[in-house]
């Protein structure tokens, strides 16, 4: 079976929502707006097989995604196995999840190995914790929220629409300034993503909100369902030297998006030492671990 590979457009929507909503996954990348905008960089390419959805990276190495759909899972991997041996490289799943894990050995007892990466692990929390900060461990996020209020006695919180979306591109531009996002490089990937975000919300179902203080956008964040109970928050821009402006985003768009949710995933931290500090610092309820699935040398039984 031939794979007909494809890159990722606006018109892909239906279809890729359609196998998500069959079954959904917690990790942060399985959903629309994250595929769109991440592909051009990561080299993402999707596929039905089977009538399962895949998707495939040629980032670092040949990978492909786990099967999503109501499909015959077995069959699908089997064809995706041959892909990889006319390619003449090893077979590789990325972004695989403990559970899906379980049902892969499930299928194939004893032949894949899987390797979990900790920098790649989405850091997942209560929402009502996010919005209520309650608890010793929280204090700190509750003083810099009130120092925020006492600086700022006129913030307030908006939603982003046509109306002040400029804003907050004008913010993004003042932000990889203050940064040193240069033209190349993660940094500077980042940004484009935030841009393209921000111009694309409405189609690609983002809820963005914002932070105002002194009248100028200071924060703002933009976010998605993931799932039935699960909140994601994509994006969150905060100028550091406001101080508490970033808890305040974190609190405020939690309180006003992500309230009927049970979960908020504020995705992984890619092992950067502060960020890990800063994410570990709100008392995460689990870590969503994702790994890299490869066979197990001399496994036997590929289509058994």
């Amino acid at each position: 079976m031939e794979i007909n590979w494809k890159e990722l457009g606006m018109e892909d929507k239906g279809i890729i929502t359609r196998y998500y909503d069959m079954e959904p996954v917690r990790n942060c990348e399985f959903t629309f707006a994250n595929n769109y905008l991440w592909a051009p960089f990561y080299e993402i390419r999707y596929a039905v097989v089977e009538d399962m959805l895949v998707f495939r990276s040629d980032e670092e190495e040949l990978s492909v995604s786990y099967p999503l759909g109501s499909g015959d899972r077995r069959k699908t991997i089997d064809v995706l196995s041959r892909y990889f041996e006319e390619m003449g490289r090893p077979f590789k799943m990325h972004l695989v999840s403990p559970k899906q894990f379980e049902r892969l050995e499930g299928l194939y007892p004893g032949r894949f190995q899987v390797t979990y990466d900790r920098d790649a692990a989405d850091y997942v929390y209560e929402s009502e914790r996010l919005i209520s900060l309650a608890g010793k461990k929280l204090h700190g996020k509750r003083n810099h929220i009130n120092r925020f209020k006492e600086n700022y006695p006129d913030w307030v919180y908006e939603r982003i629409t046509e109306r002040n979306v400029a804003e907050c591109i004008s913010m993004a531009e003042e932000w990889k300034a203050q940064n040193g996002c240069g033209e190349r490089g993660e940094k500077h990937n980042e940004f484009c993503v935030t841009v393209n975000a921000l111009e694309k919300r409405e189609a690609l179902g983002l809820q963005g909100g914002l932070l105002r203080a002194g009248g100028r956008v200071v924060a703002f964040s933009l976010g998605e369902p993931c799932g039935k109970d699960m909140f994601v928050v994509h994006i969150e821009k905060a100028f550091a030297e406001v101080q508490g402006a970033y808890p305040m985003i974190n609190q405020q768009f939690a309180e006003h998006e992500a309230a009927g949710y049970k979960y908020i995933n504020r995705e992984e931290d890619t092992g950067a030492e502060g960020l890990r500090k800063a994410k570990l610092s709100y008392d995460p309820v689990f870590l969503m671990e994702k790994g890299l699935v490869s066979e197990k040398e001399n496994a036997g039984g590929k289509e058994g």
